[in-house]
């Protein structure tokens, strides 16, 4: 077992080596590629997009029958932001007592280098499994994701390649391993609201108009906001503002503009049209009974739509494989961000599981040895379950 964990560390020190901010993959999809290459997967390289955008995608499989078993996940990685404040370089795995440091160790490389272990040994053992192991890996799910995942598997299905189940290593755990998995994800649009006044001297507001009094008004009617109870696995719907902002550092002038931007994350209750008619309404309201010389402008951008899938038969085998890994009955949700399961569950069943959300994007980001080691034999177990026969 040492040496199995040692291998699992080399691996996850490799991609964590790799500065692959979004969308670069600078090295990484390829390390992977050579990796699998190596083990009998025939690899497939495409690359979507141009100049700044692009992006580098793969599809590997062993195996052409059925089931297919799929590994997706993405080795791009969000900025370390501020690395002087990191006490370790974010970009060298620092294995500390019982954690590794390293940005990426949880989102999400660390699920990325137990899933190829899991292949490895797997297929050590069992040359000719009854069915495919395959991965799906992108270097573009932490920005737009225009050229990522979407775009591969639309390529795939071009070419006739079916996936029958994918498990996505995307963070999921709320405390302890295998406390969660996703089946589903609540939709998001980002909104931005202008109301523009007239600007004038505070000494004189009758010369002027100010939009602040109305934006303010309209920002408490949407925390106010009351979308929905929730539903079987969906939570609340939710709006949160996450900017107010009128650009005056002075004290004595009534500002021109006042701009508020705030998210909607929402439930299988809605769709992005119902979301955004129901914002309008409300803007509507105060733009009608508003002096005519204040002027609203609302945009808005939905970057994926709610699902929620059936709580499948492979589904729940996977949650029994966890729950006895484990030794924990794991809660069946939906909530967090967003991930490429927006895009996967259109061509497969998909489970998301992988490791602590707690720790995604922070400074000296980290996960614990034996979480590693825990999702490994879930992962590995899998494929053992799955591909008897």
């Amino acid at each position: 077992m040492e040496k199995d964990l040692e291998k699992l560390l080399d691996i996850l020190k490799s991609l964590v080596g790799f500065r692959s901010i979004t969308p670069n993959s600078n090295g990484a999809i390829e390390y992977i590629a050579k990796f699998l290459a190596e083990i009998g997967f025939v690899c497939d390289i495409q690359i979507f997009g141009e100049k700044e955008q692009q992006t580098m995608n793969l599809y590997a499989r062993y195996g052409s029958s059925h089931p297919n078993i799929c590994f997706a996940g993405h080795i791009d990685v969000v900025p370390a932001m501020c690395e002087n404040l990191w006490n370790y370089d974010p970009f060298e795995l620092k294995i500390i007592e019982d954690r590794v440091y390293g940005r990426g160790a949880v989102d999400m490389k660390g699920a990325v280098a137990c899933s190829l272990f899991a292949a490895f040994k797997y297929l050590k053992i069992n040359p000719n499994p009854k069915g495919s192991i395959s991965f799906l890996l992108t270097s573009d799910e932490e920005g737009e994701a225009n050229y990522g995942t979407k775009l591969m598997l639309e390529h795939l299905a071009f070419k006739g390649e079916r996936i029958d189940f994918t498990i996505l290593g995307e963070p999921t755990t709320r405390d302890i391993v295998g406390d969660t998995i996703k089946i589903g994800r609540r939709g998001s649009i980002n909104f931005a609201l202008s109301v523009k006044g007239k600007q004038g001297h505070v000494a004189y507001p009758n010369k002027a108009i100010n939009p602040i009094d109305t934006t303010v008004k309209i920002a408490t009617d949407l925390i106010n906001m009351d979308f929905d109870n929730g539903s079987e696995f969906f939570e609340k719907t939710n709006l949160e503002i996450t900017s107010f902002d009128v650009g005056n550092n002075v004290s004595n002038i009534i500002p021109e503009l006042a701009t508020i931007k705030f998210n909607v994350r929402f439930n299988d209750l809605h769709n992005s049209d119902s979301v955004v008619r129901k914002i309008m309404e409300l803007i509507t309201k105060y733009e009608n009974s508003a002096d005519k010389k204040i002027a609203f402008d609302l945009k808005y951008n939905s970057s994926s739509e709610s699902f929620v899938q059936n709580y499948s038969s492979k589904m729940q085998d996977f949650t029994k494989i966890v729950e006895k890994i484990c030794s924990i009955k794991p809660s069946i949700e939906t909530n967090g961000g967003t991930s490429d399961a927006r895009f996967i569950h259109k061509y497969s069943e998909i489970v998301e599981f992988g490791l602590s959300c707690d720790q995604a994007h922070k400074i000296d980001e980290y996960t614990k040895i034996i979480d590693l080691q825990t999702l490994y034999n879930v992962y590995y177990t899998s494929l053992v379950e799955f591909l008897k026969g």
